[in-house]
């Protein structure tokens, strides 16, 4: 059989699977391969959020923790995400990608059979490492193994069934917690991990960049999460006013000079800093930052709100929040059309200003909020803004840097949206004065929700006016997004490392 792997016969040389013809299984079990594993990751990052006030309630936590439940896995993934890339070119990329799915596998095991927060919390941070590790493989291994004439339709397959995922998820999320319980949205990792490391050792080509030969940047990556927990938990606990936060709020911003520090001497940097000579590829960055951050927050506070105010059982407000994702399923390719005709400044710009003013309508929502009058409004308003501005700003990114530096590029974006999520968790809480016990009141979560909302509307406008400051269109020529169709609120999609793979 075509596509075997330890078989009598061997796989297809990377770059030459077809969607037809005699390697058209191989084919097909590669997409099945890279769709379960990130619909892993897709998954978590978009059911967990449902899960949280069930989850505080079983464990008996604070507000903190349920912080910490969304920020110890951003920490890791966004941390180690370049350095996954790096490693799967080096070392093959099914070798790693299957690491990282039974490492996130094993993890998401802990998390359903976590006892206490505590140790709920160091697993979402195991999670995250596997997380960086099968997230840029996915794509990675499409890029790698399907001949050039297949490859955009293999990628727009792969993104299409990403974005059903992604619809499903807080549908499904809400409907674990509701029926087996929270851990459910957890394990249920599991049983997808053990459909795909098989199909992935059997049928998968392996593949590696033979002119990758330079060390790792294990000393930045370290650095670059370190710089990131400590400051999330400055953050977070700043209320307490100890030493050890006071110890965070120093070392934090120290950990991040050392980070460049390192990046700027090493030969081989993670995150090479004369990438951001590109004024573009700045500007582009700063509005992603503040973009993630407002996104990271309202979706955070969102399924909060609509569950500890609102009275939504966890189902209904996984359901609730469908129509952002079912309208970047539907629109997203073609808002990326409508940009490389008139240019990413103007969709840059009033993307952002639809979600400012969607945040402003989640003001309508409040005890007892009607759904098709007070909260719908508000998503359709997010959504729109969500498709007139995600596929821009990807292809924008890669537009700004030269075709062999895209892969790096789109990770370098990627890990800053989530990381820019991860600090909008962490301190929007505390600028809203949200206390450590307001997810338990109702009039209390309120309060600060309806303070929340305005300062992330008030950061999407920044974005904007960056964006219409700084933006300019594109060269001729330049690198288009293979993946077309995104539907994850996390963060940017993410290209392939190597910008010239074959």
């Amino acid at each position: 059989m075509a596509g075997r792997v330890g078989g009598t016969q061997q796989s297809p040389a990377p770059a030459s699977v077809r969607l037809s013809g005699p390697s058209a299984a191989t084919g097909r079990w590669i997409l099945l391969t890279t769709v379960l594993g990130s619909s892993m990751a897709l998954l978590d990052s978009t059911v967990v959020n449902v899960a949280l006030p069930r989850i505080g309630r079983d464990l008996g936590t604070g507000l903190a923790a349920l912080q910490w439940t969304v920020n110890a896995y951003m920490v890791t993934l966004a941390g180690l995400i370049l350095l996954g890339g790096a490693l799967g070119d080096r070392y093959g990329r099914r070798r790693i990608f299957v690491l990282g799915v039974v490492w996130f596998a094993a993890a998401s095991l802990l998390c359903g059979l976590a006892p206490n927060a505590v140790v709920l919390i160091a697993a979402r941070a195991l999670q995250g490492i596997g997380g960086a590790l099968l997230t840029p493989g996915s794509l990675a291994l499409i890029q790698a193994s399907f001949h050039p004439d297949d490859r955009g339709r293999a990628v727009g397959l792969w993104s299409g069934f990403g974005g059903i995922g992604a619809a499903v998820g807080p549908f499904l999320g809400g409907w674990l917690v509701d029926g087996p319980g929270w851990r459910w949205v957890f394990l249920l990792n599991v049983p997808l991990a053990l459909v795909c490391v098989p199909v992935a050792l059997r049928h998968v080509p392996e593949s590696s960049d033979a002119r990758d030969h330079g060390r790792f940047d294990v000393l930045g990556a370290t650095l670059g999460a370190l710089a990131l927990a400590l400051l999330t938990y400055a953050l977070i606990e700043a209320r307490q006013g100890s030493v050890a936060v006071v110890v965070a709020a120093v070392a934090g911003p120290l950990a991040a000079v050392a980070f460049v520090m390192v990046e700027r001497r090493r030969p081989d940097p993670m995150l090479p800093l004369d990438i951001f000579a590109s004024r573009q590829f700045t500007a582009v960055n700063l509005v992603t930052l503040c973009v993630y951050a407002a996104f990271g927050g309202f979706f955070f506070l969102t399924a909060l709100q609509l569950q500890v105010v609102s009275g939504y059982s966890p189902l209904q407000a996984g359901t609730a929040l469908l129509p952002t994702t079912i309208l970047m399923l539907l629109f997203s390719a073609r808002s990326g059309a409508l940009a490389d005709r008139i240019g990413p400044r103007i969709p840059l710009t009033v993307g952002p200003l639809l979600c400012a003013a969607a945040m402003l309508l989640m003001l309508r929502v409040g005890i007892d909020a009607d759904y098709a009058t007070d909260v719908l409004p508000a998503l359709l308003v997010m959504g729109a803004g969500m498709v007139t501005l995600v596929a821009p700003l990807t292809a924008t990114v890669l537009a700004s840097v030269d075709n062999t530096r895209a892969g790096l590029a789109s990770g370098i974006n990627n890990a800053a949206a989530r990381a820019a999520g991860l600090v909008a968790v962490a301190a929007l809480p505390l600028l809203a004065g949200m206390g450590p016990e307001a997810y338990r009141s109702a009039s209390a979560f309120d309060a600060a929700f309806r303070r929340a909302m305005p300062i992330c509307a008030g950061v999407l406008v920044v974005g904007a006016l960056l964006a219409y400051a700084t933006v300019r269109r594109p060269v001729p020529g330049c690198r288009h997004p293979e993946c077309h169709t995104h539907c994850a609120v996390a963060a940017p999609p993410l290209e392939p490392r190597r910008g010239d793979l074959p």
